[in-house]
Order: C-alpha cells, then sequence, then structure tokens
C-alpha cells in the first residue's frame, strides 16, 4: 500500500520559519516527481513546489518564490519544505503529493497520483 505522511505543520507567527516533511512508503519514489500543494478555507487546491525525481529540478509557485525551499532525500524517500518568512496568507493544510510524470502536469493537482493526508499551517499576524 502507497502511503505519503505528512508533519511538521503546526501554529506559527508570521515572519518565523518551519519545515514540511513527507515520507513515503510502499513505493520507490526516487524517479517521482514530488510535489507540495496547499488548500486554505473555501479555497481550491493549489500549486506550492515540486521537485523532479531524476534531475532535481524545482518550481515554485510565485508567491513563494525566495522564501520556500523544496528538497528530498531519496535514501530516506522524504521530501521537505523549508518554509522561511511564512505570512498569514500561507495559512492552509499542505498536501504532499507523487507523480511518475513530468512535464507541465506536475504543477497542477490532476498531474499526481498519490496524496498525503495533510498537515495543518496556520500563521498568527
Amino acid at each position: 500500500q502507497v502511503q505519503l505522511v505528512e508533519s511538521g505543520g503546526g501554529l506559527v507567527q508570521a515572519g518565523d520559519s518551519l519545515r514540511l516533511s513527507c515520507v513515503g512508503s510502499g513505493r520507490t519514489f526516487s524517479r517521482d516527481t514530488m510535489g507540495w500543494f496547499r488548500q486554505a478555507p473555501g479555497k481550491e487546491r493549489e500549486f506550492v513546489a515540486c521537485i523532479t525525481g531524476f534531475t532535481g529540478n524545482t518550481y515554485y509557485k510565485d508567491s513563494v518564490k525566495g522564501r520556500f525551499t523544496i528538497s528530498r532525500d531519496n535514501a530516506k524517500n522524504t521530501v521537505y519544505l523549508q518554509m522561511n518568512a511564512v505570512d498569514a496568507e500561507d495559512t492552509a493544510v499542505y498536501y504532499c503529493a507523487a507523480t511518475p510524470y513530468n512535464g507541465d502536469r506536475v504543477l497542477r493537482a490532476t498531474g499526481y497520483n498519490y496524496w498525503g493526508q495533510g498537515t495543518q499551517v496556520t500563521v498568527s499576524s
């Protein structure tokens, strides 16, 4: 059974830093593109960042560029999202996802096959 389990969410203040982790099991994720998405109350799930499998190329939502960093440790089947200088707009449930595909589809939630259960990030201003 394929599983993705996120951790690291919580309540932080604006300007703080936070690191989310996502551990995968039941599949070798090293060749997959791994992504982070988020969903705020009343809004659609949106792309935050992703990192490809073989090349490790990274892509980010414009509003998080320069503040968030996605990375992966294939030996641990783990992907991270380092979040710096967070603000209230970053408040959401953050989801980890995996896909064997590449190309533009990895920028959309519909491009992913596997999802975690999500971890809540709340930023107080």
